[in-house]
């Protein structure tokens, strides 16, 4: 089970987790992703979602990351929660326009 969001700032992204969690889905199961990386770990942190890491990634992906582009990375990442590769090219432009994506995956 997955479901994503597409947010514009912080409040609304602390909104749809709350709602998620209400869904049934733990804070382990609740990513965010913003196009900046620095906006992307404070709002994890400061929200208190999961981050994408080798569990969700596996290590190859993970070691890749850092060579990757800030997109290629996000969308890398978003294809490890279950998305499509259409649809993390779809959020990704939405990334880049400053917009966050909440994503709720089991």
């Amino acid at each position: 089970m997955r479901q994503v969001k597409l947010v514009e700032n912080g409040l609304q992204a602390k909104q749809e987790i709350e709602q998620f969690l209400n869904q049934g889905f733990s804070k382990d199961e609740v990513y965010l992703l913003a196009h900046s990386k620095e906006r992307s770990e404070d709002l994890t942190e400061a929200l208190d979602t999961n981050e994408i890491g080798v569990n969700e990634q596996g290590f190859l992906d993970s070691i890749a990351n850092v060579f990757r582009s800030r997109g290629d990375e996000l969308r890398s990442k978003m294809e490890s929660l279950g998305l499509s590769d259409t649809e993390a090219q779809q959020y990704e432009k939405e990334l880049d326009k400053g917009r966050v994506v909440v994503v709720a995956a089991k």
